[in-house]
């Protein structure tokens, strides 16, 4: 037997015993269920006894699951996002979810030279909410200028000309856009993020 099968065979080894723990079920209850015996489960759950494929099929379906996601690999690139930061003129954003997401999160730094006020207000179609992680934000909504400050949040309609910035020092904030706020504020002339 490969490194490789040995791997997963202790990963559907730990999965069968933790199904079987969260439904506070003993061995005799499951084995019950899947047509095996106790003393059989308990080697496999140990890892005395190899997993064969006609006893996966029963203890997929007493588990309430499939083989698919008994003998997943545990690797966690379909849960971890790992962002990179983007720059342009004072604003550095940081993606915290996959692209075609129905809302998108992301992590912005803004600085003073990121350009907001009156003359850099934009429209679209939607709502945008932000919270502020550390500084003031200055948001400019319609002719108002409104300061937001550090765990505050603000939420407002995007048809409502708007602008982010600075205000007095470098301001973090966390921000969810619907995909027309996201096409709007983080997609360059290309399209792209």
């Amino acid at each position: 037997m490969t490194q490789e099968e040995m791997d997963l065979e202790a990963i559907v080894r730990r999965r069968i015993r933790g199904l079987r723990l969260a439904r506070g079920w003993s061995l005799d209850a499951l084995a019950a269920r899947c047509h095996l015996s106790a003393s059989t489960l308990s080697r496999i759950e140990t890892g005395h006894r190899r997993i064969a494929l006609d006893q996966l099929v029963p203890l997929a379906r007493a588990l309430d699951t499939t083989l698919d996601q008994l003998v997943e690999p545990v690797e966690d690139e379909d849960v971890i996002i790992r962002p990179r930061a983007e720059r342009a003129a004072g604003t550095t954003t940081w993606m915290l979810t996959r692209e075609g997401a129905l809302v998108t999160a992301a992590k912005m730094r803004f600085t003073a030279d990121r350009p907001s006020g009156p003359g850099h207000q934009r429209v679209h179609p939607g709502r945008e909410w932000f919270t502020v992680l550390t500084g003031t934000v200055r948001l400019h909504l319609g002719e108002r200028t409104i300061l937001v400050r550090e765990g505050e949040a603000a939420e407002f309609s995007t048809m409502v000309p708007h602008s982010v910035g600075a205000h007095e020092g470098p301001a973090e904030i966390l921000s969810i856009f619907d995909r027309d706020g996201e096409r709007a504020h983080l997609h360059g002339a290309d399209g792209h993020r």
